[in-house]
């Protein structure tokens, strides 16, 4: 096998790692956890990281036919970022698998619970947050209130986002608060 080879399988590669590393830093965001009431843990992380991948996923999903292999890719980059942290944090190679296999199906069922609740009422929305983003705390109901508007703002940022922009590596997310926040 030709690295010319490796390259033509996964033509999105760069370019899904570039928006991941955006959905990352956006992730990171402090708010989330200082404002937003995100738990600060390793789970609490995952959680936000999830739910901006959930929202760039969704995205591309609108557009399936032109989007699936950078999606997949977008999700390669994000599994094997989490399998590389696990791997810093000391957890051992048989472990490992098995905790990203976990996770990886743990994120089928965020994207299930998220697709909902976007579909639906605002409280179909806010139980899946709570359920997932919020697992382990009870948020405020103001911050529950702001966490949907907050990705009902990303749903209509993104889906005005040309798909081209995702497959530069680009990301463009709306702001993280609005004035009436």
């Amino acid at each position: 096998m030709s690295l010319a080879s490796i390259f033509r399988r996964h033509p999105h590669r760069r370019e899904a790692h570039a928006a991941y590393t955006q959905i990352v830093a956006r992730a990171r965001s402090p708010e989330f956890f200082t404002q937003l009431e995100a738990p600060d843990t390793l789970d609490g992380r995952f959680e936000v990281i999830a739910l901006h991948a959930f929202l760039v996923l969704n995205r591309l999903r609108a557009e399936h036919e032109a989007t699936s292999d950078f999606a997949q890719a977008l999700f390669d980059a994000m599994f094997a970022d989490l399998d590389r942290g696990l791997r810093e944090m000391g957890a051992t190679d048989l472990g490992v698998g098995r905790q990203v296999k976990e996770m990886a199906k743990g994120f089928y069922g965020r994207i299930v619970s998220y697709e909902q609740g976007l579909a639906g009422d605002d409280e179909a929305l806010a139980e899946g947050l709570r359920r997932n983003l919020f697992g382990t705390v009870a948020p405020r109901p103001e911050t529950l209130v702001q966490m949907i508007g907050y990705m009902r703002r990303q749903v209509e940022a993104l889906n005005a986002e040309p798909v081209e922009k995702f497959f530069a590596g680009e990301v463009n997310f709306a702001p993280l608060f609005i004035e009436n926040d």
